[in-house]
């Protein structure tokens, strides 16, 4: 089976100025610099900065149905999502947005085609009632289906979809703590012999985690179980600032949590 190398998965709030209610270009910036052709980006940030482009436009938040309300944010912050990635990512190389369908020859053929594909779970069609009708729809027709619940899950989906060797969880944090409020406490490396000593190190660290960036996220519990399949799928994980460099990430170079089996505490 033909693999690619990387898939980059990155969170709503690591794409903002939580204090200043507005997108982080500098992130943008960053992230669009690093990314080339045989990377697939799975970003989230749709529902949050179409959240912030309704407040700045109108001064209010939508008070309807929440579920409704996220759907309408989504829509409105999908096209400022991309264009933003459009904005700085490399002009020689094309985007693609995938949404919802992920496609494992599509994904594989963008990369002989020079392109960067972009994976959104939480776009504007993902309304609960149309998701249950075409997941219904495609379980009918005899297609294998997972369901995805946010962005994370997303991500390790893609890696096991093209076998990707390594997938880098961007955040707003520099990975895993045992005690949140404690930077001192970083866990840089989650590893063992075999799959069995990993997720026993993975079990035990999920005791330490608890809350998430924002209402309606997962947390670190999710993220390390999500963490903990692709490495079961043979993918090493790693969980860091999205403030970083990519290759910097992947090197060692700056503080993140690392997880895999056999892999070794970077210098």
């Amino acid at each position: 089976m033909e693999k690619l190398d990387l898939v980059v998965k990155i969170g709503s709030m690591a794409l903002i100025q939580k204090d200043e209610n507005a997108i982080d270009y500098n992130i943008f910036q960053r992230l669009g610099g690093d990314l080339r052709p045989g990377m697939i980006l799975v970003t989230s940030g749709a529902t949050e900065i179409g959240r912030l482009d309704y407040l700045k436009r109108t001064g209010h938040e939508l008070t309807g149905v929440t579920e409704q309300d996220k759907v309408d944010y989504s829509a409105q912050g999908q096209t400022i999502l991309m264009n933003t990635y459009r904005q700085f990512i490399r002009p020689e190389y094309g985007i693609r947005q995938v949404l919802v369908e992920h496609i494992r020859k599509l994904l594989i053929r963008a990369a002989k085609q020079g392109t960067i594909p972009i994976v959104n779970y939480n776009d504007p069609v993902s309304d609960e009632e149309v998701r249950k009708m075409e997941l219904a729809s495609r379980r009918a027709e005899g297609v294998e289906v997972v369901e995805c619940v946010d962005n994370d899950e997303t991500a390790e989906v893609v890696a096991q979809l093209v076998g990707a060797r390594n997938l880098i969880l961007l955040t707003s944090t520099n990975g895993i703590y045992l005690d949140r409020n404690d930077p001192d406490t970083l866990v840089e490396l989650v590893s063992g012999r075999d799959l069995a000593e990993v997720r026993a190190r993975v079990t035990e660290l999920m005791g330490h985690c608890s809350g998430a960036s924002r209402t309606g996220a997962n947390g670190a519990r999710a993220k390390l179980a999500f963490a903990m399949r692709a490495v079961e799928h043979g993918t090493n994980v790693i969980i860091g600032h999205a403030r970083y460099h990519i290759t910097d990430l992947l090197a060692g170079r700056v503080p993140c949590t690392r997880l895999g089996v056999n892999v070794e505490k970077q210098a």
